[in-house]
């Protein structure tokens, strides 16, 4: 006997009560209408014809293109499925033959997955989701994990709007979020499948780079990550490839802006930073004309720098707390090296920063303080590798013997000459542990370590 339940167009039916769904149109085998929601018409208007429904769905479809679906009730997964088709009298043709085959269909407006949205699942109080797939992302994409709380609060400050997404912890919701509104309800938030759940995920798993960090850009998601956990961030204006502008952080009494290029994934020291204003557009243009590499540009406040440094968690010990006078770019760039900073200063650095380390684990932060405060100007997550003066622990056959003189993009060609090879890297001069120079090493996981004695080569 067949279970109600497997009516795949009546779940739509019961769901659309409480939800937005999708447009539809159903029909049985015998092509008579079963559900509808088409907008501006009544719930299961019925429409004379189904060439008719067709049609209408067709012309209400913000696309210009629906999908055909079909079903069994006793096998409701994995019959055929047709997706963006905007031809009605193919539309028709195609409802005729799953008909003809005595199978269900279901006729819904097209909702484009790279129209710069998300689709995910909420589940208990986890929230996951990606950009450019559907809800069975969280089967096996790279997906954004965040606490309900949390990621429901960056998706509003990305998207300007909060996902509608009240549901109690026993349910699990699949659903998708859209810059453009959508669905029977016109609204920003379509759910797509609603159900009971035993079993709810204890908490996030909160990783990344993920799909959605390289979607807006890995300093991006750093920050908002930061700034959401309870982090103070300067006001950042975000100008992504994919999305409308947006911002977040507080304002700065100060009128110098820091331009950012932030790539999908941590290239440490490649693309520039630019204190002061310069066409960021131009800058795009300059240092990834193929658009692959840089998500966005960031427009930041700058924070009045007393002190400046980064924050690293260690593979066993205390993190290491790094810091000069002033601004902190020549320290990252390894023009410079560390200064002795204030007791005061290194414990609130400290304090702030290891509150990271709790909710992510091993992580990589630059901050500036400001004469009473600290603020968050980048946040990663980095393995733990570090130690004292060594950057990746290892016993390579030789090391290589390289003056931090040379620079970071001669560093770049070294690593990248090293791949396979089991030769470790010595980087000889008064550098930090927190440098972009032992960040390409660590990434890399070359074996590595800092001296600033003036040797040739260790063998």
């Amino acid at each position: 006997m067949t279970d109600r339940l497997l009516f795949k167009d009546e779940v739509l039916d019961v769901l659309s009560a409480s939800a937005n769904v999708a447009q539809f149109v159903s029909f049985g085998p015998d092509l008579r209408q079963r559900f509808s929601r088409v907008r501006n018409r009544p719930p299961n208007w019925s429409f004379a014809t189904f060439q008719e429904a067709a049609g209408e769905l067709l012309k209400a479809a913000p696309d210009g293109t629906i999908n055909v679906r079909s079903f069994l009730p006793s096998r409701p997964e994995g019959s055929e499925f047709l997706y963006g088709l905007r031809n009605l009298d193919q539309i028709v043709a195609h409802v005729r033959r799953l008909s003809d085959c005595g199978l269900y269909t279901i006729l819904n407006e097209t909702i484009d997955v790279n129209d710069g949205g998300v689709s995910g699942v909420l589940a208990g109080s986890v929230l996951e989701f990606a950009p450019g797939e559907t809800p069975r992302c969280v089967e096996g994409v790279a997906v954004a994990s965040l606490p309900k709380s949390v990621g429901l609060r960056l998706l509003t400050l990305v998207y300007g709007f909060k996902p509608l997404l009240k549901y109690a912890p026993a349910k699990r919701v699949e659903f998708s979020i859209h810059p453009k509104r959508r669905g029977y309800k016109t609204e920003h938030t379509v759910v797509w499948q609603v159900e009971d759940i035993e079993f709810r995920p204890s908490r996030a798993k909160v990783n990344w780079p993920n799909s959605f960090s390289r979607f807006l850009g890995d300093k991006v998601y750093g920050l908002l990550v930061g700034r959401l956990l309870g982090l103070r961030v300067p006001k950042t204006l975000v100008i992504c490839r994919a999305l409308a502008p947006f911002s977040f952080g507080a304002e700065m009494n100060t009128d110098v802006k820091w331009i950012r290029t932030c790539p999908r994934e941590p290239r440490p020291g490649l693309f520039s930073t630019v204190r002061g204003w310069t066409d960021p557009f131009a800058l795009l243009a300059r240092e990834d004309p193929e658009g692959q590499q840089i998500a966005s540009i960031l427009v930041q406040d700058e924070v009045p720098a007393v002190y400046s440094g980064a924050f690293l968690a260690t593979r066993d010990g205390p993190a290491i707390v790094e810091g000069v006078r002033g601004r902190g770019d020549e320290l990252m760039l390894g023009r410079a090296g560390p200064e002795d900073i204030p007791r005061e200063v290194k414990a609130l650095v400290e304090e702030e920063l290891s509150k990271m380390s709790i909710q992510l684990g091993s992580i990589r932060a630059e901050w500036v303080f400001d004469g009473s405060q600290v603020w968050l100007v980048q946040l990663q997550q980095e393995a733990a590798l570090s130690s004292g003066h060594t950057i990746v622990p290892g016993k390579p056959p030789r090391f290589i013997r390289f003056g931090v003189s040379e620079g970071i993009d001669r560093l770049r060609e070294i690593v990248k000459s090293l791949d396979g090879k089991s030769d470790g890297v010595m980087l000889v001069g008064k550098i930090g542990m927190t440098s972009h120079l032992a960040d390409i090493l660590r990434r890399a996981r070359i074996p590595s370590f800092i001296t600033d004695e003036s040797i040739q080569q260790i063998n």
